[in-house]
């Protein structure tokens, strides 16, 4: 099957190489130049463990190319997935204009039946517009056929390969059976491991994708707010996170205290369908909720890091372990490193910090800290250290070069990485998240 793919970011990316690796013929199309030449070379955009390799080998075998001419690529192909972005706007709505763009070239370009699937995060409603933008632009004489789909994804950052190759689930949303049976038989792969396949009605299909996200977000504000009242209390919120995730209704998935969620999907989603839930007249509180939970875990942080200085941050040196917002990415999209770095540094510190993989993003976004070449490196000379990203190699740290390295033997622990006792132990003043 000739699938195309717009759009070269994470999702993109990810969605083209993997269907290349069941054996579709896949071109990925991007308006950015740079971008596909170095995808050409096999250079990667974004760092997702096992991509690079994935590509290179369905680029070297056939069945993976790149292009900018989209119009092109729409027309040697059968099924069309929208992956581009779909920022969010003040208000907590989303900005379909990518979307649109992309839909009405589609419409320029169309000369045969095809499959328009929305992968792309889009609100409820979204498929009858990128009808509505693809007919307005077909030749007046041309009345061509085609459908639109709702296909969300569901993949983890730091884990989208095994996501798209062993989901626990595909989500197809289709009003017509042509569509349903092509986009069936497009992940026919997936039927021999008996993957679920959900099928049903665009408009579900769409809202499937923020219902999920803004449950999994939920988890995380929920045991946050019970973080911070162990905190109050003296109990200890990994031992309830354990004896709750036993109980097979809740799970032990998403029930790990920290600074608060971040990345491309949790707080775009989360504040987007609670924008058209209110649109709609029908208030996601719950989701509203966790939204503010959210913002306020991330600001809690930077009261416990000056706390632990003794309220005073002014000329002091904080060093930061981690930058993306989860490990296994380079993904600084709302970070909560973002919020906890700039208020640090708005109370007067001086930052220095360490990334495996963020470096790049961070020089753009966070452009008053110093970037260190390694962990310690960020320890000389730091009046308090700060753990907020739970990468491996941050987990094994020589302790006694770290306190020797340091000024002062400070530290937040914002993940929960270390244990208290063995910090103590090691001649740290140490915090963490709930303990």
């Amino acid at each position: 099957m000739n699938v195309c793919v717009i759009g070269t970011g994470y999702v993109g990316l990810v969605t083209g190489a993997c269907f290349a690796e069941f054996g579709c013929q896949v071109i990925c199309a991007d308006v950015d130049g740079a971008k596909i030449a170095a995808l050409r070379q096999g250079q990667m955009p974004i760092y997702e463990p096992g991509l690079e390799d994935l590509v290179v080998r369905n680029v070297a075998q056939g069945r993976l190319s790149f292009t900018t001419d989209t119009a092109e690529a729409v027309r040697a192909s059968l099924v069309v997935f929208i992956a581009v972005p779909t920022p969010p706007r003040e208000d907590g709505s989303t900005d379909l204009g990518v979307v649109e763009s992309v839909a009405r070239e589609i419409g320029r370009a169309m000369d045969g039946y095809k499959v328009i699937v929305n992968k792309s995060t889009v609100p409820v409603g979204s498929a009858t517009k990128v009808r509505g933008w693809i007919e307005a632009e077909l030749p007046r004489r041309a009345q061509r056929r085609f459908s639109v789909a709702s296909n969300p994804e569901f993949l983890r950052e730091g884990a989208a390969i095994g996501d798209f190759m062993r989901p626990d689930r595909v989500v197809i949303g289709a009003d017509d059976e042509e569509a349903t049976a092509i986009l069936k038989s497009l992940y026919r792969p997936l039927y021999l491991i008996e993957t679920p396949v959900v099928v049903t009605s665009v408009a579900t299909a769409e809202l499937a994708k923020y219902a999920a996200n803004a449950f999994l977000a939920t988890k995380v504000s929920f045991i946050n707010e019970f973080a911070n009242l162990c905190e109050a209390v003296g109990a200890d919120v990994h031992d309830i996170a354990r004896a709750i995730g036993l109980d097979r209704r809740i799970g032990s998935k998403f029930l790990h205290p920290g600074p608060g969620f971040g990345g491309s999907c949790f707080p775009k989603d989360a504040r987007s369908v609670a924008h058209f839930a209110r649109e709609h007249e029908s208030r996601l509180r719950i989701v509203e909720a966790v939204v503010e939970v959210n913002d306020s875990q991330q600001r809690r942080m930077i009261e416990k890091i000056t706390a632990l200085l003794d309220g005073d941050l002014d000329g002091r040196v904080i060093g930061a372990l981690g930058l993306s917002f989860k490990p296994e990415t380079d993904d600084m999209r709302d970070a909560p490193s973002l919020t906890i770095l700039r208020g640090l540094i708005e109370r007067g510190a001086r930052v220095r910090a360490y990334d495996p993989q963020a470096m790049e993003h961070a020089r753009k976004l966070l452009p008053d800290v110093v970037l260190c070449e390694n962990a310690y490196e960020v320890c000389e000379g730091a009046d308090g250290l700060v753990v907020l990203t739970e990468w491996n190699q941050f987990r094994m740290l020589d302790l006694a070069r770290v306190k020797s390295l340091m000024r002062q033997p400070l530290v937040a622990d914002l993940r929960n990485v270390y244990d208290p006792v063995d910090m103590r132990d090691a001649g740290f003043t140490y915090v963490c998240v709930g303990r």
